[in-house]
């Protein structure tokens, strides 16, 4: 061949990879969380996903309530292995194998009749700094194992593993992304896995949380989260910042880079805003947020680092609020929903379907109309001492500083905390004692934007108790075959 003729056949490549890229839509997908006291029903939930147009989503477990509604739906699946799982995991094929079995195989269809399982997602967020380091000598062997049984089951080629990483997982101390670098803690582990990824084409999946890098970072503004065109920028390297995602996403760009993987795949996992229980948490600048980023997206300009080459996934977090979710970084946790715990929008989302005004749940079933409150003919001194009690069992996130029910007065305050524990309990009319002070009520005691909650009439009981079986049932399974 001609080398003029090889010239323009590469220069042919490069325009066509060029466009391509650059042609590429981002795919809005969300993270489906149960860590609720009164889950939406599965089923619900799928016809949410599907009345949304929302074609991808994430679990972080394999339960087989929300694998089974999930098929049939042509929505394409991450299906999560919870970390307390890895050490088993890395320890056994064998029990890789059941998992994959249990977990996979019986559920799996490239077709519209089963689950369009396309990610193993090993691990939540193992490498959190939180977990002080518990997880991370299991996570890599726990992939491979993970990859060996799905080799095994005809599964390799359609079904990629990958590692969900928090966005402490990756740091610059400077700010700027120039100097960002993995953890040195885990360093030889990201490797190793990275190693791993790379070999089987595989994308990081990392975490990325503007809002928590706005309250712990002084130096980052409002403004400059939220994607507004009037914020002040940053300058690294002869590259210029305009938003907060991009600073953090190229920080991990170069951390790849600086491990030797420059070109990896990235996908983001998790990212979102939460809608109260914290300053600055609320459902107007939640719409702001989603409204910049995704219009970020769908511009395709990428970032500094990776221009024309934006995330071609991203997960949002979350689909739903969670009452039960641990409120140790906030009580902002419990709320990061686009939807309320019972798939009711909070604000508009363009999910990249042209699809903007979010369409809530149909045919919710509640508890009854009834809500418990204090009891203002009672003597009042225990009444405080009562709520405390009963705010931990029960979710009074919204109640602190920043909350919605914030401003509530004493007896407010009281009635709020007395309600939640009630709706809770299923409505139980001993659940509204609190020594006489409790009083059950058809009024509505909701005021404002401080919304009095009325539970889901879900068998909730009875399943967290087979999710709880089929979770140690996997878990003896794994434990025998360590021995065999």
């Amino acid at each position: 061949m001609a080398p003029n003729l090889r010239l323009i056949q590469a220069l042919l490549l490069a325009i066509s990879s060029l466009c391509s890229s650059s042609g590429v839509v981002a795919v809005v997908g969300v993270n489906w969380g149960t860590t609720a006291s009164h889950p939406l029903p599965p089923p619900k939930v799928v016809e949410l996903l599907k009345s949304n147009n929302i074609t991808k989503v994430k679990l972080f477990d394999a339960d087989p309530n929300a694998l089974q509604s999930l098929s049939g739906s042509n929505i394409y699946v991450t299906v999560g292995i919870p970390n307390s799982m890895l050490r088993s995991l890395n320890s056994s094929k064998k029990a890789a194998e059941t998992w994959v079995h249990d977990n996979l195989t019986r559920y799996f269809s490239d077709s519209r009749t089963g689950v369009r399982i396309e990610y193993i997602a090993v691990g939540d967020e193992p490498f959190l700094q939180d977990y002080g380091g518990q997880f991370d000598q299991f996570v890599v062997g726990a992939a491979i194992n993970i990859q060996t049984a799905l080799t095994a089951a005809n599964l390799a080629n359609k079904v990629r593993v990958v590692v969900p990483c928090s966005s402490d997982t990756f740091a610059s101390e400077s700010g700027l992304p120039s100097k960002g670098h993995f953890r040195p803690d885990i360093n030889k582990t990201m490797i190793e896995l990275l190693t791993f990824l790379n070999k089987h084409r595989s994308p990081f999946v990392a975490s990325i949380s503007p809002f928590l890098t706005y309250r712990q970072n002084k130096n980052i503004t409002l403004g400059f989260t939220l994607f507004k065109e009037s914020a002040h920028s940053l300058n690294d390297s002869h590259k210029t910042y305009h938003n907060s995602f991009d600073l953090t996403f190229d920080t991990l760009v170069t951390s790849l880079s600086t491990a030797g993987f420059p070109e990896m795949e990235i996908v983001v996992g998790q990212i979102g805003w939460p809608t109260d229980g914290a300053a600055n948490a609320t459902s107007s600048i939640a719409e702001i947020f989603m409204k910049g980023l995704t219009d970020h997206l769908h511009a395709k300009s990428g970032t500094p680092l990776r221009p024309r080459n934006p995330p071609t996934e991203i997960y949002v977090f979350s689909l739903l609020d969670e009452d039960q979710r641990s409120i140790v970084t906030g009580n902002f946790e419990r709320h990061w929903g686009v939807f309320t715990f019972d798939g009711q929008a909070k604000y508009p989302v363009d999910f990249g379907q042209g699809l903007k005004t979010l369409v809530n749940a149909q045919n919710v079933d509640y508890l009854a109309s009834k809500w418990c409150v204090l009891n203002n003919n009672m003597d009042l001194s225990n009444a405080s001492a009562s709520a405390l009690d009963a705010c931990s069992v029960a979710d009074c996130s919204a109640m602190f500083p920043g909350g919605s029910c914030f401003n509530l007065t004493w007896p407010g305050n009281i009635s709020y905390a007395f309600n939640s524990y009630y709706q809770q309990h299923d409505q139980r009319t001993d659940s509204c004692n609190f020594g006489g002070l409790g009083l059950i009520t058809k009024v509505d005691p909701s005021m404002e934007n401080c919304r009095f909650s009325v539970g889901l009439q879900t068998s909730v009981s009875c399943t967290l108790h087979v999710s709880f079986l089929v979770y140690w049932i996997l878990l003896l399974r794994a434990a025998i075959s360590l021995c065999l």
